[in-house]
């Protein structure tokens, strides 16, 4: 559970690419900053990502598609993608954002403190998915122990009325004592 979160920053760019690496220092996520959608979709076989930061417009392969194949494979379509792009004279990008499955769409410039609250949001939403796991993780376990446990006594009990009357007696006030015991420790 010692991992960090981290964020995927995609943009065609190397300049913005540094500059989204500065904006999120000091959060408690790596930022893994790759040069485009192909790479992206590659990095994306490799790591777990809390969220990933996407420019809309790239060449080869845009932010739209990229977004696209992000959300078609069952790996990777929880995971939030916030659309950054120049291009904000088109309220049709945004909408375009959404339909691919975008939790958010930044228009440039835009203030960095709003990016680092949202990137927060998402990295303590992932720290806590990943506890939620570890948690239910543990239930399972302990669930499983405990019905080899209780398939042991059963066993146990199913052959003790087979034996000596005298030591069966013994034997099933011992059990009765740790079925009691057990059910209070539950």
């Amino acid at each position: 559970m010692s991992e960090q979160a981290k964020a995927l920053l995609v943009d065609d760019r190397r300049e913005n690419l540094l500059a989204l690496e500065a904006i999120l220092q000091g959060l408690p996520v790596t930022p893994v900053a790759v040069e485009g959608g192909e790479a992206a979709l590659k990095q994306l076989l490799v790591d777990d990502f809390a969220v990933i930061l996407l420019d809309a417009q790239m060449p080869d392969m845009d932010g739209f598609e990229t977004a696209s194949h992000i959300k078609r494979r069952e790996r990777t379509r929880h995971i939030p993608i916030i659309f950054l792009t120049a291009a904000d004279r088109d309220a049709q990008l945004a909408l375009r954002g959404y339909a691919v499955g975008a939790v958010d769409y930044l228009t440039k410039p835009f203030d960095p403190w709003v990016l680092r609250a949202k990137v927060s949001v998402f990295v303590e939403l992932w720290e806590k998915n990943r506890q939620l796991h570890a948690q239910s993780q543990l239930v399972r376990e302990r669930e499983d122990r405990w019905r080899a446990l209780t398939a042991a006594v059963q066993e146990a009990a199913d052959l003790l009325r087979t034996a000596d009357p005298d030591a069966r007696d013994r034997a099933l006030d011992l059990l009765d004592q740790a079925r009691t015991g057990g059910a209070a420790a539950r």
